[in-house]
């Protein structure tokens, strides 16, 4: 009886939590900001690869399904979102980029992170498409190198997170 009533406490807090944090409006917000410029892709694979593994953090073009409007996964996909397109924005690329390591942090399996392909099924790519991925963004950002940072704003993220 103990046990039931400890049960039965423990779901209605945890149910009450849960629909407490819906009226924080963090991760709501879901803008879009226009596009600026892209980089000069080196081919439409490349910004197909691009778009299918990644652009929903670090570009403006970003798809907020509807689970991204449930705390606390809209706190997290915005973190996300936020912290892609600080580093790297294919979508304002006329502005301080941090593209130097993008090859290697998809190579290492970092990009696209697990949390996101758990999600987003086509974003797995094979190891082929990852190469070729990775080449086509080393074409890029050779014939459209970003700007350079320079040590401001960034983030911790590394390049594209989500």
């Amino acid at each position: 009886m103990k046990l039931r009533r400890v049960i039965r406490i423990g779901l209605f807090a945890l149910i009450g939590s849960f629909l407490l944090i819906q009226v924080i409006p963090y991760g709501r917000d879901h803008a879009n900001p226009p596009a600026t410029a892209e980089p000069a892709w080196d081919s439409p694979r490349t910004r197909a690869l691009a778009v299918t593994a990644c652009f929903d953090c670090p570009s403006n073009q970003t798809e907020w399904p509807w689970y991204t409007n449930i705390a606390p996964i809209s706190w997290l996909t915005q973190r996300d979102v936020d912290q892609g397109r600080e580093a790297l924005n294919f979508s304002e690329w006329d502005r301080p980029q941090e593209a130097e390591d993008a090859g290697e942090v998809i190579r290492e399996g970092e990009m696209p992170p697990w949390t996101y392909t758990v999600l987003h099924p086509d974003a797995r790519l094979s190891d082929a498409e990852k190469e070729r991925l990775i080449a086509g963004l080393e074409a890029t950002f050779l014939a459209s190198p970003p700007i350079e940072d320079g040590g401001h704003g960034g983030g911790d993220g590394g390049p594209g997170q989500g």
